[in-house]
């Protein structure tokens, strides 16, 4: 299908949504840790399973030979939204979710043919690393603009590699979450927005990133890939680490995140702080694309200036809001 057909199709769905949402009252009520003050639409990530399934129509009927191994993947994603909704509409525990996080990576990692290439030894790790990516969507998610532009950027710069350095899979794979990007961007990148992204949204646009990135991984054995991800990488690590000592449950809401800071105590723009955030993720991606620097070298090179760089903003405004110094 045309693209600008597809993105037609996207913008009605969101508006059909948008409908449905607002009589089942699937909405956001701000409290005192969120980073809004109106009653929002909550869920409109569901974009991302929906472009999916508009995907695999398109391979369907264009007589592709890998559907079966979309379908796998599908499997897992939309197991993972599916719950990710229901937690939307009506939140469940945290270990309900981690159990259907666990179960949506298998077909992934058949997706990706990691169990045929990678020691059984590592397969753990593999599972701790994805899960733990989707969360880092899914905290990150919280004001206006952010993993909508974030997951764009991502997404560009995929593309940007697919077609000009290493063909590593179907343009349209990228082309068309890149699309539910674009509309849910319209709809959230706002000073008031209409939508928020919600779990299915994160998870969902996170899971299908993961995917990219591990094909991209798999067709050049190159791990400084995963620097794609850098900002969302080192903001979701030190926060972690900085809630475990002070002894508080991780998966519980909160408002210790640097962006989180910028926009409750400095006052900052919800779209000033997003886009802040993903032009410092373009400048690593452009670093990463550009630079034959070995992987060993690469990765904690970028990740120690990266920790720097952060680390001193932070503590620069808590010092400025005058909080405890991190």
């Amino acid at each position: 299908m045309e693209y600008s057909i597809i993105t037609l199709i996207l913008l009605f769905f969101s508006l059909v949504y948008f409908r449905a949402a607002t009589y089942y009252n699937i909405t956001d009520t701000p409290n005192q840790r969120s980073a809004h003050s109106v009653v929002t639409v909550r869920g409109g990530g569901i974009l991302y399973p929906f472009a999916f399934i508009l995907f695999l129509i398109q391979k369907l009927f264009s007589g592709s030979e890998d559907i079966t191994s979309y379908l796998v993947l599908g499997a897992g994603l939309f197991m993972l939204c599916i719950v990710s909704f229901i937690d939307d509409v009506r939140q469940l525990s945290s270990k309900i979710r981690l159990v259907f996080q666990f179960l949506s990576v298998i077909p992934l990692l058949y997706f990706l043919g990691v169990f045929d290439v990678v020691s059984p030894a590592w397969i753990p790790v593999c599972f701790i690393f994805i899960i733990g990516i989707l969360n880092a969507f899914n905290f990150m998610d919280g004001i206006n603009g952010m993993s909508g532009l974030y997951s764009l950027i991502t997404l560009a710069t995929l593309f940007f590699i697919n077609q000009n350095l290493v063909s590593f899979t179907d343009p349209d794979f990228i082309l068309y979450p890149s699309l539910a990007s674009l509309v849910f961007l319209f709809f959230n990148f706002r000073k008031k927005a209409k939508c928020f992204m919600g779990d299915v949204g994160s998870m969902g646009v996170a899971f299908w990133i993961i995917a990219l990135i591990g094909l991209l991984l798999m067709k050049t054995g190159e791990l400084k890939w995963i620097l794609l991800l850098t900002v969302y990488g080192v903001e979701t690590g030190i926060t972690i680490m900085e809630r475990i000592r002070l002894r508080e449950n991780i998966m519980e809401a909160h408002r210790r995140h640097l962006y989180q800071l910028f926009v409750n105590d400095l006052k900052t723009p919800h779209l000033w702080v997003s886009s802040g955030y993903t032009l410092a993720q373009i400048i690593i991606s452009v670093i990463v694309i550009g630079t034959d620097i070995p992987d060993k070298v690469l990765i904690p090179l970028v990740i120690l200036i990266t920790v720097a760089a952060y680390l001193f903003i932070k503590v620069k405004i808590k010092k400025q809001i005058s909080h405890d110094p991190l």
